[in-house]
C-alpha cells in the first residue's frame, strides 16, 4: 500500500498541529525529515529540514511500529507549531517524497479497519464519537468504539456455531447408535441468542435518537407564546415574536443540549382555523412533525381546547405566567417563569427512555439482527420437525451467523464501505 499523509487535527491557526504519516515508507519519510528515526513510542523533540537541507521546524516526533499503531501500519506523528506556513512547508516536503500521497477522507482508519485493528461497528462509534455534542452521545460513542457490540455479536456468532455443530455432529452419525439427544441444548442456545437480540432491536431506536437528537414540539394556539417560549429556551432570537397571530409559518428547528441529552426543538405555526393559504401550509406541517416527535409540549391560553389530540406523555403547560395570578402548572417565555421546572421536566421525560438502551446505535444494525432473528426463527420451525430436518435448520443458523458476521463488518459490506468513509475527514 502506499503510504498517506494528512493533517490530523483543525486546519488553521493553532497551538499545535499534527501531522500523521502511515505506511511502509513512513518511517523512511521520518529520517529525511528528521535526519534518524526515534525510539518507538517516545515522544522526542528533533528539528525538521526539507529535501535540500533547509529547517522547516522544531517538533516532537513520536513513532509507531507496524502493528502497534492505530492504522496497524508504520505509523509517525509529527507535532508542530500550529503555523498555517509551517504545516503547508511540512506537507509540501511529504508530497516530493517517492512513494508518499495526501491521504483521503477516512483513509486513516479505513486501514486500520483492513488491518483488523477496528471492526465496521467501532469504525462507526469513532465516526459518532468525532461528532459528539452532548454528554450521552459521548458515552455512547464510546461504548461501540470500544467493541462491546463486536464482543456481544461474537458471543452470538459463538452459541449459534456450537448449536449447528451439534447438529451437524447428529447428521454426521445418523447411521449410528447416538445415545444423546441435541435439541435441548440447541434450543436453549437459540432461545438466549433471540432472547438477546430482540432486547438489541427494541433499544436501536433510543439509541438512533441519541445519534440524531430527541425531537421536543411546542405545540399550541396562534399568538400563545411559543416562539417566546423557544428563544427563552434557546437562549437566544431564533423565531420571530409579535403580536400579530400566525407570525410563525414553518417549523423552525433550535438544537440544544438538555441535561446531557441532544435535542431538537421544534418551534409550530399555531393551530387554528385559516383561509391563508400559506398558513394553512404551516398548520398542516406543525402537525406532522408534532406526531412524529419524542414529546410535545402543549401551551394553553385560558379555556382554549388544542386543536390537536392530547396523547399520553404530553406536558400541558398555561401560557404567560407573567400576566397570571395562579402560576402553578404555567410558563412564561417572556419573564421566564417555569422554564427551569420545564426544562427539568423534559430532562427527566427523555431520560426515562434511556431504560431501554442497548448498544446497537443504527438502523444497519438493526436490519442485521432482525435478519438474523427471522434466520433462527426458521431455524427453531426445523428443529421442532426432528431430525430429518435437522440439516435444514443448521442451514438456517448459518444464515444468521452471516448476518450478525455483518454487524461487524465480515461480510456484505464492501457497499457501505466508501459511504461510511466519507463522512471523516481526511486527517481520520
Amino acid at each position: 500500500m502506499d503510504t498517506v499523509y494528512a493533517l490530523a487535527t483543525a486546519s488553521g491557526r493553532a497551538g499545535v498541529a499534527v501531522v500523521r504519516i502511515s505506511g511502509p515508507q513512513a518511517h523512511a519519510a521520518c529520517v529525511t525529515l528528521c535526519g534518524d528515526l526515534p525510539e518507538p513510542r517516545i515522544a522526542s523533540l528533533r528539528v525538521l529540514h526539507d529535501l535540500a537541507g533547509a529547517r522547516l521546524d522544531e517538533a516532537l516526533v513520536l513513532v509507531f511500529a507496524e502493528g502497534a499503531s492505530f492504522t496497524g501500519e508504520k505509523v509517525v506523528e509529527l507535532h508542530l507549531h500550529g503555523s498555517i506556513a509551517v504545516v503547508s512547508a511540512v506537507l509540501r516536503v511529504l508530497s516530493e517524497l517517492p512513494h508518499c500521497r495526501g491521504a483521503e477522507a477516512g483513509e486513516f482508519t479505513r486501514r486500520a479497519l483492513e488491518n483488523g485493528r477496528l471492526d465496521l461497528a467501532q469504525v462507526e462509534g469513532l465516526a459518532d464519537l468525532i461528532d459528539a455534542e452532548t454528554e450521552a452521545q459521548r458515552r455512547q460513542a464510546l461504548r461501540v468504539l470500544s467493541g462491546d457490540l463486536g464482543k456481544l455479536a461474537e458471543g452470538w456468532r459463538r452459541d449459534l456455531i456450537r448449536a449447528a455443530a451439534l447438529l451437524e455432529a447428529t447428521i454426521d452419525f445418523a447411521d449410528e447408535d447416538v445415545p444423546v439427544d441435541v435439541t435441548p441444548e440447541v434450543s436453549l442456545l437459540l432461545a438466549g441468542v433471540k432472547s438477546q437480540l430482540s432486547r438489541e432491536c427494541e433499544g436501536v431506536l433510543t439509541a438512533e435518537r441519541i445519534r440524531t437528537g430527541f425531537e421536543v414540539a411546542i405545540v399550541g394556539a396562534p399568538n400563545v407564546g411559543k416562539s417566546t417560549l423557544l428563544n427563552a429556551l434557546a437562549g437566544r432570537d431564533a423565531a420571530i415574536t409579535s403580536e400579530f397571530a400566525g407570525t410563525t409559518r414553518d417549523v423552525i428547528e433550535v438544537r440544544m443540549d438538555l441535561g446531557g441529552l441532544p435535542v431538537t426543538l421544534l418551534d409550530t405555526a399555531g393551530l387554528r382555523d385559516t383561509v391563508d393559504v400559506i398558513e394553512e401550509i404551516g398548520i398542516r406541517r406543525a402537525k406532522e412533525r408534532a406526531a412524529l416527535a419524542d414529546l410535545r409540549v402543549f401551551l394553553l391560553d385560558g379555556n382554549t381546547v388544542p386543536d390537536l389530540l392530547l396523547l399520553p406523555g404530553d406536558i400541558v403547560l398555561r401560557a404567560k405566567a407573567d400576566l397570571l395570578d395562579d402560576k402553578t402548572g404555567a410558563v412564561s417565555g417572556m419573564s421566564g417563569e417555569g422554564i427551569e421546572s420545564l426544562v427539568e421536566e423534559i430532562s427527566k421525560r427523555l431520560s426515562g427512555r434511556l431504560s431501554s438502551l442497548g448498544i446497537a446505535t443504527r438502523e444497519r444494525h438493526r436490519v442485521a439482527m432482525v435478519r438474523a432473528l427471522e434466520a433462527l426463527g426458521d431455524a427453531e420451525k426445523q428443529l421442532q420437525r426432528g431430525p430429518d430436518m435437522y440439516d435444514l435448520s443448521a442451514e438456517d443458523m448459518r444464515h444468521a451467523i452471516r448476518a450478525l458476521e455483518s454487524l461487524v463488518g465480515r461480510v456484505d459490506v464492501e457497499n457501505l464501505l466508501d459511504e461510511i468513509f466519507s463522512s471523516f475527514c481526511v486527517g481520520k
